[in-house]
């Protein structure tokens, strides 16, 4: 018979080995660590759930965060220093970046200044208030250089929830979509949840990531719980995830 007292489990206990391919702890970089020490302070917090391995994604966004290869660079290159001054040599850290759908992507695009996950994944996100006007043409533009396109948390763009078939047809465009873990637990309010909640029933999902900024987004994720229906469609992701990156 069916129980609406299923036993749940802590989302952390299936984190393990995660690859993180969504965060905010390059200090001083955008919204998230302002200082090498925060950064720090994330790191040990994802080790006691043993997460270790990150590609750090800071902001690309046209007039708020102006940031490029190289200002990327220079804010990994300080926390790799720190990693190692502290002896943390059990944590591996890369770099790449989140870029907004806006109107200097494309330039940034054809010049050549986006930052891929692993080579060949781009990281992209879009305004919580209102769709990108150039989102498709900026998805086959994307895919036209070789990258696969991965959307990040779309289970928070509440605008495609009331466009039916919205989702199917990033789907069919080829966009692959990234789960924000903290979404399951309902952080981002209980319609984000239920978007996550569906997208992940009907298979949506290829990975997943933390989005942490601060490290109350860490303790916050220890609080996840899921049940056996939601844990069992989470963990392959989490498998896919830890495969590809």
């Amino acid at each position: 018979m069916f129980s609406f007292f299923q036993k749940k489990e802590f989302l952390v206990d299936h984190l393990h080995g995660l690859v993180d391919i969504h965060n905010h702890i390059l200090p001083g970089i955008d919204d998230g660590a302002k200082t090498v020490e925060e950064s720090i302070e994330l790191i040990k917090g994802f080790g006691e759930f043993g997460v270790t391995n990150f590609v750090c994604t800071p902001h690309i966004m046209h007039n708020y965060y102006d940031n490029t290869p190289k200002t990327i660079e220079e804010s990994f290159a300080i926390l790799k220093q720190s990693l190692f001054k502290k002896n943390l040599t059990n944590v591996r850290i890369d770099y790449a970046a989140e870029h907004m759908i806006d109107d200097n992507f494309e330039f940034n695009l054809e010049k050549d200044v986006v930052l891929p996950i692993r080579e060949n994944h781009l990281l992209v996100e879009m305004s919580y208030l209102q769709p990108s006007i150039n989102f498709d043409v900026s998805i086959e533009k994307i895919k036209n250089h070789n990258f696969f396109p991965v959307l990040a948390h779309p289970e928070r763009y509440l605008y495609l929830k009331q466009k039916k078939g919205e989702y199917m047809h990033y789907k069919q465009k080829g966009v692959h979509f990234q789960l924000n873990l903290l979404s399951l637990g309902g952080y981002y309010g209980t319609e984000v949840q239920k978007t996550a909640h569906g997208l992940l029933d009907n298979g949506m999902y290829e990975y997943v990531g933390s989005d942490a900024h601060k490290i109350y987004h860490i303790e916050a994720l220890k609080n996840v719980k899921l049940n056996k229906r939601f844990l069992d469609k989470v963990l392959p992701v989490l498998e896919n995830t830890k495969s590809n990156f």
